[in-house]
């Protein structure tokens, strides 16, 4: 299974793509950031980022859509923020039929490190680990969206594979 991982923010949108199945080792594929400028509108930022995670789904084709739910912080506008920028995400898998899931935080450190509550540092050297990575992905928002898609491909998809296989079949 191909997953994308998705670390959602609307200044930095971190991506991760991995390939691998249950009980075995995944491999990165890719990784990376959709950047926008804070400088413009919202409305601007999420068409901007909605065109660069275009570039993503159709170069790597991922067959199952793993998003960081966004969780409560102190600052309410950062909180809106990457809440649009997870419906953006989610939207853009949902248009192509893929299965879209939100892992939360802890759900996410505790899949890669064992504690839910594993510190940033940790969860960065789990993934190198995991993923066989002579040296830690950068920057933190593409690692961190790599440990949401080896959550997910752990999990077993943990959704709807109706959906992967209709995805796949259009592909075709």
């Amino acid at each position: 299974m191909r997953v994308i991982g998705i670390d959602p923010g609307l200044t930095r949108c971190g991506v991760g793509i991995v390939e691998g199945t249950v009980g075995r080792l995944p491999t990165m594929i890719a990784l990376g950031v959709v950047r926008t400028s804070p400088s413009l509108d919202v409305a601007r930022r999420l068409v901007e980022l909605e065109s660069g995670l275009e570039e993503y789904f159709n170069r790597y084709a991922p067959e199952a859509v793993a998003i960081e739910r966004v969780f409560s912080q102190h600052n309410l506008a950062s909180v809106m923020d990457t809440a649009q920028a997870a419906g953006v995400a989610a939207l853009v898998g949902a248009r192509r039929g893929l299965s879209v899931t939100f892992h939360t935080p802890s759900e996410v450190k505790a899949a890669v490190s064992g504690s839910g509550s594993a510190g940033k540092a940790q969860v960065t050297q789990m993934v190198m680990r995991i993923l066989r990575l002579e040296v830690a992905p950068k920057p933190a928002d593409a690692a961190d969206a790599l440990a949401i898609a080896v959550t997910h491909v752990w999990r077993g998809g943990a959704t709807n594979r109706y959906a992967a296989a209709v995805a796949a079949a259009k592909r075709r």
